[in-house]
């Protein structure tokens, strides 16, 4: 199989992994606190968050040894659990390189301009 294959086939099984998680770590979270406050996607967001630095650093370091572990785990698992870890990487290497102001700005466009889209995404809805 070419790598590029191989590469999706990881991306595809993490996925699955990553949604399925995301749905019982919303099931138990929801029995335990209720529907009063989105707990769970705060949950799954801090968790994604944890483990994409985790592992963000250990393929850095080369400490996995194989270069499989970034689209199975980073790109398919977490992508699938939440893409709020991709973000908060997004936001942290910038801040690490210095960039302050782009990391805010990335901070602020990410928060306002979504919140814009899931708001107009109902509209569209509503309006049809």
């Amino acid at each position: 199989m070419n790598n590029i294959m191989l590469n999706i086939s990881l991306v595809a099984c993490g996925g699955a992994f990553g949604a399925t998680f995301r749905y019982l770590i919303g099931i138990g979270i929801i029995s335990l606190f209720g529907k009063g406050f989105p707990f769970a996607t705060l949950t799954v967001n801090v968790i994604g968050s944890l483990i994409m630095g985790y592992i963000f650093q250990l393929v850095q370091q080369g400490a996995l040894g194989s270069s499989n572990w970034w689209p199975l785990i980073g790109v398919g698992f977490l992508g699938a659990l939440t893409t709020f870890s991709s973000f908060s990487l997004d936001s942290l290497l910038l801040i690490q390189q210095g960039e302050l102001f782009k990391a805010l700005l990335n901070v602020a466009l990410n928060v306002v301009v979504c919140l814009l889209a899931v708001y107009l995404g109902t509209l569209l809805v509503l309006k049809s």
